[in-house]
């Protein structure tokens, strides 16, 4: 690993159209959940300007099946909540089409319980999970601090602490790391749709005074650009037109954002809109839990963790362990005592974490990782396992 380098990170708000996509298949996974614990659900959605198209397969219990209104309603009162009464955007007033059939029964063949056969995996694949000691949650630092300026631009529109900010935004954060540790910022870029009250040179600097508050108030003391000109705040100039009115989005687009932001290898697969029995999600939240409390107890400062599935088999194929060097333990002793403390199998994952529930929605934007475990949510960012770790390793 080098010692001394920059790398960057990006994040996308809840208003981006990939996002309100991403959140409004979420919807549709919850609302099928709550309905029956062991729906199974693949919804994909589009927006665009007035628009939003659902399409997929779901499998529910035929006396709690949702109906196309409720399935609607789930999906307009999640871009309400976003945010978005726009004239090229309107929760109440958008077209909506639903397009989702039946699940596939030759696959539903392959990954049912049957006799004596286990539950099996719902797709092939490859996912990754990773965990580092570079913030509190360990994540890496450059996505970490990406999202919590989104979410704190998020916040203060929501809660009226200003009058001139729209849903959609994205942000990217440059950071200098030295002797593998993050020591400050040499480049930030915010760019935020915004009303056209402040579409004027009074307004944008209103904007930039703003963000460069967030700045200060997100990053750590001392970390903001020693040089300005690299602090953008909307750099091509105005940005009233956005959201799915000025760009489709689509679930699935932002991966990276809602993994590690690029310090982490990605197995390709997206997670919203897929019931947890989909290892696309179910595993790559596991790796993330055990990748998590390796890091906790001491045993690395950074872990990669693989799995891989095939459809309709149970087991994994392969667990990997990687600690890039950093290890206090041999990976391949990791490796063996991991699945003693947690079965990989779909059910056993969906068991573990208790993911047969309602949960999806909250995960959809700011990242599925390096959040905090309440209840219910965010079980995968429990830390567990560390006391097992310890007494099988010592």
């Amino acid at each position: 690993m080098r010692s001394n380098y920059l790398f960057t990170s990006e994040s996308v708000s809840e208003g981006h159209p990939d996002k309100v996509a991403d959140q409004i298949s979420d919807a549709v996974v919850d609302l099928f959940l709550s309905r029956d614990p062991v729906a199974r659900v693949a919804c994909e959605t589009m927006v665009t300007t007035q628009r939003i198209v659902l399409a997929g397969e779901v499998r529910c219990n035929q006396d709690s099946f949702p109906s196309l209104d409720e399935i609607e309603q789930a999906a307009r009162a999640t871009v309400k909540r976003i945010g978005y009464e726009q004239h090229g955007f309107h929760w109440q007033t958008a077209d909506f089409a639903c397009h989702l059939h039946g699940q596939s029964a030759h696959i539903a063949q392959g990954v049912d319980e049957a006799g004596n056969k286990d539950e099996g995996a719902g797709d092939q694949g490859i996912m990754f999970g990773f965990a580092c000691d570079e913030t509190p949650d360990l994540m890496p630092a450059t996505l970490y601090y990406s999202h919590r300026i989104l979410e704190r631009m998020a916040a203060d529109r929501h809660g009226r602490k200003v009058d001139f900010l729209e849903p959609d935004a994205k942000s990217q954060v440059t950071l200098r790391f030295e002797d593998g540790k993050p020591t400050g910022a040499t480049a930030l870029v915010v760019a935020t749709q915004h009303s056209g009250a402040i579409s004027n040179d009074a307004g944008q600097k209103r904007l930039r005074d703003y963000v460069l508050t967030v700045f200060e108030e997100t990053l750590p003391n001392g970390w903001l650009p020693q040089d300005e000109s690299q602090i953008y705040v909307n750099p091509t100039g105005l940005f009233e037109i956005g959201g799915p009115d000025g760009d489709a989005g689509l679930t699935g687009r932002k991966i990276i954002v809602d993994t590690y932001g690029g310090a982490a290898p990605h197995g390709g697969g997206a997670f919203s809109g897929k019931d947890p029995t989909k290892v696309d999600r179910s595993a790559a939240y596991i790796s993330r839990y055990l990748a998590k409390n390796v890091v906790a107890a001491g045993l690395a400062t950074r872990c990669t963790i693989q799995l891989s599935y095939a459809i309709g088999i149970a087991e994994p194929l392969s667990l990997y362990v990687d600690t890039h060097g950093t290890g206090t333990v041999d990976e391949a002793k990791i490796e063996a005592v991991l699945p003693k403390l947690v079965r990989l199998t779909p059910k056993g994952i969906r068991t573990h974490l208790g993911m047969n529930k309602p949960i999806y929605e909250k995960t959809a934007a700011y990242g599925h990782f390096g959040r905090k475990a309440e209840g219910d949510l965010f079980t995968w960012e429990r830390t567990d396992l560390v006391d097992a770790l310890k007494v099988e390793l010592a």
